[in-house]
């Protein structure tokens, strides 16, 4: 489980459009190099290592040296915990909701299917 700190640094990386796109574009070509990335950017290449930075802080990404490239990798975890830390619980409650309203429904529709006057 990831402490608060670890979520507020994973909500902060993701605030921002670039470091966004950075990760879509490292989930579409994993073990892309940082100068490939930066070539998608209308920034400078120091700009994109500081969201590099701030990615790696929030363990989004995973980098790994190949010789003098250094290639990146999209690191999903910290986004799945951050789901499962609410959904599982809304989803439980939902489903049971949902279990409940669909016997509801289907109790009436054999009430009306046995008594069509009713």
């Amino acid at each position: 489980m990831f402490t608060d700190s670890e979520m507020d640094r994973v909500f902060a990386a993701l605030s921002h459009t670039n470091r966004r796109d950075m990760l879509d574009l490292l989930r579409d070509t994993p073990g892309m190099s940082v100068g490939q990335l930066a070539a998608h950017f209308d920034v400078t290449r120091i700009a994109v290592m500081n969201h590099l930075k701030v990615l790696e802080q929030a363990q989004l990404i995973i980098s790994e040296q190949d010789g003098r490239t250094r290639r990146l990798y999209l690191n999903a975890v910290p986004i799945q915990a951050i789901y499962e830390r609410w959904t599982d619980t809304f989803s439980a409650h939902w489903l049971d909701r949902m279990s409940l309203i669909k016997s509801v429904a289907e109790a009436a529709a054999r009430k009306i299917d046995k008594d069509p006057d009713a």
